[in-house]
């Protein structure tokens, strides 16, 4: 698949400019990482938890831009198992939504601190107003929309299956009865599950796990007989393991990535104004480049 940023929305913006000033990007780890997301599909009954919120700070637009420049920072939210978007280098969360946050923070002049939690949790604690934002390879859905505004598109994405070498699994009807890993609360989770009835495939169990990488493994010892995840973090998982696992040529579904802020919030039309301009200037085609490999 043709690895490329979308053009974002070409809608016309009232254009300002600010101050840009350096920022520089910290990283806590967030108690909300102990939410339950269990590796086992029958330990929980939601198939995207990421998706929903009983939080009664749900309806709240978070804060405001002034709040964030009095504070000195802005707080994104994501789960650092999902390279090349976000993963680890030592101690350091990098990879493309974070150099893409860098950015945004960058121009509005504030420094970027990042709560690394699990996926599942997300929404919950930007709706819980743990933190201003998510940029997590977060698929655009009808579901989420209900929950959380989203930014215009910024990355095309695919939903992957990876299966052992030497697997006779060679295309999504194959999926049917078979043992799939996903990672919770992703699209992949849901399209596996497929509560709503929308998918067609059907099959035998999925389980679930907090990290694709955990996933991945299992594939390997034979444990489930495939994994379903976002194509680009497919390619990785591959190339780490090229002689135990393959990715299939064909894609189960096609998606678009955006950032999530909370529902009525301020800052969504200033993030579509910044990634623009990253879009214009080429910056964004950088940030790409930088982290996935050429065809």
């Amino acid at each position: 698949m043709k690895k490329r940023f979308l053009a974002l929305a070409l809608a016309a913006m009232t254009a300002f400019s600010m101050a840009a000033c350096g920022s520089s990007a910290s990283s806590e780890t967030s108690s909300d990482a102990a939410a339950d997301t269990s590796t086992d599909a029958s330990a929980s009954t939601d198939t995207a938890s990421s998706d929903t919120s009983t939080d009664a700070s749900a309806s709240s637009s978070g804060r405001t831009l002034d709040e964030i420049k009095a504070d000195g920072k802005i707080i994104m939210v994501t789960n650092a198992e999902f390279e090349p978007f976000e993963y680890k280098d030592g101690d350091d969360i990098v990879g493309i939504d974070v150099d893409i946050a860098k950015a945004i923070a960058d121009e509005l002049g504030v420094e970027l601190e990042i709560s690394d939690i699990a996926f599942a949790s997300c929404i919950p604690a930007l709706q819980a107003g743990k933190a201003d934002f998510i940029a997590a390879g977060m698929s655009i859905t009808e579901e989420r929309k209900k929950n959380v505004d989203f930014t215009d598109n910024y990355f095309n994405a695919s939903q992957a299956i990876i299966v052992p070498v030497d697997s006779d699994i060679a295309s999504r009807t194959d999926l049917n009865g078979k043992t799939v890993g996903v990672q919770t609360g992703t699209t992949g989770d849901s399209y596996c599950t497929n509560e709503d009835g929308s998918s067609d495939i059907s099959v035998g169990e999925v389980k679930r796990y907090e990290k694709a990488v955990d996933a991945a493994q299992d594939v390997i010892s034979g444990r489930i007989d495939a994994e379903v995840i976002d194509n680009f973090v497919a390619d990785k998982l591959v190339e780490k393991n090229p002689d135990k696992i393959k990715k299939l040529d064909e894609a189960l579904t096609e998606e678009q990535y955006a950032m999530a802020l909370p529902k009525g919030s301020e800052l969504t039309a200033k993030f579509n104004e910044i990634l623009k301009s990253l879009q214009d200037s080429g910056k964004l085609d950088e940030i790409e480049s930088k982290y996935l490999s050429a065809e």
